[in-house]
């Protein structure tokens, strides 16, 4: 191995020179204060040092059963032991890494590989976490009412959701159909249109995990609060208001005069009614078991919809869909005790612990294999978009144009639109989450420069 392979794999270094830097200079740049880009150094991590040292012991007696008590009938999947093993490798320079070089005064470092994974590395899911919320509020919502809409089902069905995207989907279609059916009747202006002309629009997260590392499917649901109406004709001109453009159908939309706890209550035993029969007809239920379930005081059914966001608050957009998108475990909740692992379950030190269990003991196999079943099936969706905001709509490309603000509204033309990216650039990604990737106190392009994959040191 070449001396300046090793030393550029072991610490990432600038190749710009710089001269001796007088007594002004010095204070001149000590009261700018740059943030520079600084490598994550994964393995620096508890997490990442527990997975390497204990994932092949993991592995060999989840396989004997160790765990389960199947045997080799539920040796882990292939898709988990790749995302475990290329989390191994994921920010790691020996692995691959890219030059990155500033346009403005031609400092350049170096920028680790990613994994890219959907279940295990922190960083990926960070990054995917971001991604997703600011795709969906630049591009996708448009500039009204959001409310979230939670649903929790028991823990007797979920087995079922767990197991099979066909069940799991099946709720889902329901949830979004009881959904509509309350806004329609909650939209006074929209009472006397044709139910053909009335559109709701949402993006459903689907969440198989709960806040204690355990398996927990629900659903967080995001649904633009109103109704939107289909007007007769097409826009000939450009409209003053965002989201007109040429050759699309023109829209109204209806605000809901208000969700209350009645109107919640009501969508709940709507709910478990349906769900409930749609299980018996499955053959998953007894009707004898349905009809009991239907009696309880207790039902294991919830549905929460108290947050709302309004049109104008943009910020708060984001942040809830960063809660929905948010991945199955936070990293800076882990912490060693001993030989055993901590994870604390709420969301903050200053919560009242209540009657649920607020933190986890665990040892470090215990840990690897609650996360191993929290792993996503590959070719999964983790969101969906559904009413005026699915795909195959013909109605999205003008309540996504609703998105951009008034002077930034976009113009079509011949009836074509224009589809924004759903993935951002990494340097546009770092400056969403508040990191100036720059070697300036403003953040100025970065381009990649040259790329090094390598597993031996030898490039």
């Amino acid at each position: 191995m070449h001396a300046t392979t090793a030393q550029s794999q072991a610490k990432p270094h600038s190749h710009q020179h710089r001269g001796p830097r007088t007594p002004a200079a010095a204070q001149s740049a000590s009261a700018a204060k740059p943030r520079l880009y600084n490598p994550r150094h994964p393995e620096r991590t508890l997490l990442y040092r527990t997975i390497s040292e204990n994932f092949e012991t993991w592995l060999e007696l989840a396989s004997a059963g160790q765990f389960d008590g199947q045997g080799d009938h539920h040796t882990p999947r292939s898709y988990v032991r790749q995302a475990f093993r290329k989390y191994l490798e994921c920010g790691i320079f020996a692995h691959g890494f890219a030059r990155a070089w500033c346009v403005d005064c031609g400092h350049d470092y170096f920028v680790a590989y990613s994994c890219k994974g959907r279940g295990v590395c922190p960083s990926c899911n960070t990054r995917r976490m971001v991604e997703t919320a600011a795709h969906l509020t630049d591009h996708v919502f448009p500039r009204l009412p959001i409310r979230q809409w939670v649903l929790s089902i028991p823990k007797r069905l979920r087995y079922f959701m767990q197991r099979d995207g066909t069940v799991l989907g099946m709720v889902l279609r329901i949830f979004l159909r009881v959904i509509e059916q309350s806004l329609h009747q909650r939209c006074p202006g929209a009472a006397q249109v044709d139910k053909s002309a009335r559109h709701i629009g949402a993006v459903a997260f689907i969440h198989r995990f709960g806040s204690s590392l355990n398996e927990h499917v629900h659903f967080h649901v995001c649904v633009v609060d109103g109704v939107f109406e289909v007007e007769q004709g097409e826009a000939d001109a450009v409209a003053t208001a965002p989201g007109v453009i040429y050759g699309a159908p023109k829209l109204r939309f209806h605000p809901v005069a208000g969700i209350d706890e009645t109107a919640v209550a009501q969508v709940q035993a709507d709910l478990r009614r349906h769900i409930l029969r749609a299980f018996v007809g499955r053959g998953l239920l007894e009707s004898c078991e349905a009809k009991e379930m239907l009696g309880y005081k207790h039902s294991g059914f919830s549905v929460d919809a108290g947050v709302r966001i309004e049109a104008h608050d943009r910020t708060a957009l984001e942040r809830l869909l960063r809660y929905c998108a948010r991945p199955p475990f936070a990293m800076d909740r882990l912490r060693k005790e001993g030989a055993e692992l901590v994870y604390r379950c709420a969301k903050q030190h200053s919560e009242p612990v209540g009657s649920k269990v607020a933190e986890l003991v665990l040892t470090p196999l215990e840990l690897i294999d609650r996360i191993a079943a929290l792993v996503p099936p590959p070719r999964t969706h983790r969101h969906r978009y559904f009413g005026v905001l699915a795909p195959n709509s013909p109605l999205r490309a003008s309540v996504t144009a609703m998105a951009a603000p008034a002077q930034q509204a976009s113009v079509q033309t011949g009836g074509k639109s224009t589809r924004a990216r759903a993935r951002l650039g990494w340097c546009l990604m770092a400056m969403r989450s508040a990191v100036v990737p720059s070697c300036h106190s403003q953040p100025s392009p970065i381009r990649p420069s040259a790329h090094r994959r390598t597993t031996c040191g030898r490039f």
